[in-house]
């Protein structure tokens, strides 16, 4: 493939995880915010995204069997069709059937992921990772605002089928760069643990358990203050059209610089700067949702708020991701690469809980005020232990690279 084809296929691949997971993470807290659920109840529907925090039971499998063609296009053509069954379904009554997608989805867009992640770190050298990272992290923030603010725009104006009709439609366009790509079988990785147990030798290389841990920490407030914008927005007294243009429009067009602003970081500077202007940044836009929550500034510092999470977020991610592909060792690429993403997902969701009980108890503004210390020791905390050697081997050698240049 050209380098603009693999562009394109990376880009329509994240576009499709993101675009049900931000309908799913953004715009479903809305309405069910909206339709009297307590905030403890809606952080609750994290455990609904266990796929996500499971995926690398089967990733060994992925990184064993056939060709990755032969796994997405499948899993893409799934989604799409997944969604229009859900356009022909009358939701009015309850959510418990929104509550079955979410998991169906997230089961297949988690084995999608495991795929993608693989492929990208076979195709793209350490020099390539910022940018292309940057690709990955504003396809995957675009199809998450299209589905937290266009679907959400949709569903006000039109309700629960012409939005999953929508879905299905732009979930069967990203199937189209797949069939560009063509690959040789691949021969099965020699492993002397069955696959069954592969996951647990690659989680205990030299090094590997202790970066798993420090990314951890690393987005766990940032993951905190991001979980409940969206009841914020609401409980704020925002409508749902006011909430669809922050999410969508100009969530979108700030998530695109974001990742754009994280790629010419990371291949500019090197990993140790990106990571430590994204992850201090990021940080900033919590400030602007805790100041909105004490009573400053009203709807316009939300707005600002909105378009720095997702500028200033997008950067930080972009930094994150292309560190933990650093990490990732070539002939296990979907092995590694899931097990640190499973990780961070695993934090994900103890932030968001944790998140929904803190609001729940004290409101919204110390929850945001929690988050925002959070992430700032989190970003420290990463930074210093890399610098004094922590991490795999090869990571190790990439971040001595990077900070010499």
């Amino acid at each position: 493939m050209t380098r603009g084809a693999r562009l394109l296929l990376f880009s329509a691949l994240y576009l499709a995880q993101g675009l049900p997971y931000g309908f799913f993470t953004q715009a479903l807290p809305v309405l069910m915010r909206d339709a009297g659920y307590s905030l403890i109840s809606i952080s609750a529907t994290t455990f609904l995204f266990v796929p996500w925090a499971l995926k690398f039971l089967w990733a060994p499998y992925v990184d064993r069997y056939g060709t990755r063609r032969r796994w997405l296009l499948p899993l893409q053509l799934a989604s799409a069709i997944g969604a229009a069954l859900l356009a022909g379904i009358d939701f009015s009554g309850s959510l418990r059937l929104v509550f079955v997608a979410l998991l169906i989805f997230n089961l297949l867009a988690a084995t999608q992921d495991i795929v993608t992640d693989g492929l990208a770190v076979i195709l793209l050298g350490p020099r390539d990772r910022g940018l292309a990272n940057g690709i990955q992290v504003g396809g995957y923030r675009l199809g998450m605002v299209l589905g937290g603010g266009l679907l959400l725009w949709i569903y006000g104006l039109a309700g629960w089928r012409p939005m999953f009709a929508t879905m299905a439609i732009l979930l069967g366009l990203t199937v189209l760069p797949v069939l560009g790509l063509h690959e040789t079988p691949r021969a099965p990785a020699v492993e002397v643990a069955p696959a069954r147990h592969a996951w647990l030798r690659r989680l205990r290389q030299p090094g590997f358990p202790m970066f798993a841990m420090l990314i951890c920490f690393y987005k766990f407030g940032d993951s905190m203050g991001a979980a409940l914008v969206g009841p914020f927005m609401k409980d704020a007294g925002l409508g749902l059209a006011q909430i669809a243009w922050l999410k969508g429009t100009l969530a979108s067009a700030a998530a695109l610089l974001g990742a754009a602003a994280g790629g010419w970081l990371a291949f500019s500077f090197g990993r140790r700067t990106a990571l430590l202007i994204g992850g201090l940044s990021q940080t900033l836009s919590l400030a602007l949702y805790a100041a909105a929550a004490s009573g400053i500034g009203a709807y316009p510092l939300i707005a600002g708020a909105c378009i720095a999470e997702h500028v200033l977020g997008g950067a930080a991610t972009v930094a994150l991701f292309t560190l933990m592909m650093d990490a990732a060792d070539r002939e296990h690429a979907s092995s590694d690469y899931t097990l640190l993403a499973c990780a961070v997902v695993i934090a994900q969701g103890a932030a968001t809980l944790s998140a929904g009980v803190v609001a729940q108890l004290f409101g919204y503004a110390p929850m945001f005020l929690a988050s925002v210390l959070l992430s700032a020791c989190g970003c420290l905390m990463l930074i210093t232990a890399l610098d004094r050697g922590r991490g795999p081997a090869r990571l190790r050698a990439v971040w001595r690279a990077q900070t010499a240049s």
